[in-house]
């Protein structure tokens, strides 16, 4: 199942894995770009973005050695709730650097939050948690 299908498959949480990845990428580079300003939310940025590194691409947990409790950790946010959960608290920490001073962490803060309502809508809808194939997981061909 390729990038067009999984679009088409109306599955919020696909949706929500995409924008996380979108998220993750902005993180690392908004916060280098506003490291200057905000050093302290840049460094938080990245902690945010490795920690939804490792829960968003499951082929990095299977390429990385990581420990029992690190792994039972990740597992956790197999639920579509828990996601939610997780997003809406990085985006709420994220919108939080703009007390500092206006900065391009906003951007961060608002895919942060439009992938919390991905799956905050996955959640209400009881749409079972699907992994995009393209990162290696299980797609929506086993879900649907």
């Amino acid at each position: 199942m390729g990038l067009f299908d999984e679009a088409k498959s109306m599955n919020f949480s696909l949706y929500g894995q995409w924008l996380g990845i979108i998220s993750i990428i902005l993180l690392f580079v908004l916060g280098g770009v506003g490291f200057i300003g905000h050093v302290v939310f840049s460094i938080v940025g990245w902690v945010i973005a490795v920690i939804l590194l490792f829960v968003e691409v499951p082929l990095i947990t299977r390429c990385c050695p990581t420990g029992p409790r690190f792994d039972s950790f990740i597992a956790y946010f197999e639920n579509t709730w828990f996601r939610a959960i997780l997003y809406l608290v990085f985006a709420v920490v994220m919108f939080l650097s703009n007390l500092i001073g206006p900065s391009s962490l906003i951007a961060c803060a608002v895919v942060l939050l439009l992938a919390a309502l991905c799956y905050g809508g996955a959640a209400v809808k009881g749409q079972p948690f699907a992994s995009s194939s393209i990162l290696g997981g299980t797609g929506v061909d086993n879900v649907v």
